[in-house]
């Protein structure tokens, strides 16, 4: 059984990621499944291994990840920023690289929610004077 060596919480969007730092060759596992297979899109494996890259610890850490919620895009985000938590409550010489690449901010935007009275949350009914 391996031992946990950090863990970080990210967030993006309603996406929420649990990440679970080990000692290991660099696997990364995204809800029991490789990360390539989880996320099919290079840009987004790109997106969750880039606090790795920037840190040098690509091959030093297995990443074992559990993301619930919203769509793929908002998921690799939260992967991400779980991640890069992570690596810092392990090692807190990453947080100035991680900090420096805004890997360590929360991205706060999300959907505005919609209105009574409006068909979208911002779109109003069409007016007539007459």
């Amino acid at each position: 059984m391996a031992v946990n060596l950090a863990m970080g919480t990210g967030r993006r969007k309603t996406a929420v990621a649990r990440v679970y730092l080990r000692n290991g060759s660099g696997k990364i596992d995204v809800n029991g499944r490789s990360l390539n297979v989880y996320f099919s899109a290079a840009e987004l494996e790109r997106e969750v291994v880039e606090p790795l890259d920037v840190t040098d610890n690509l091959t030093n850490y297995d990443v074992l990840i559990r993301v619930v919620g919203g769509g793929t895009h908002g998921q690799a985000g939260a992967c991400r920023h779980g991640l890069a938590r992570a690596l810092v409550s392990h090692d807190e010489t990453n947080r100035r690289a991680l900090r420096a690449n805004g890997m360590l901010t929360r991205d706060r935007r999300m959907v505005e929610r919609k209105k009574y009275g409006q068909p979208k949350a911002r779109r109003r009914f069409q007016f007539s004077k007459r």
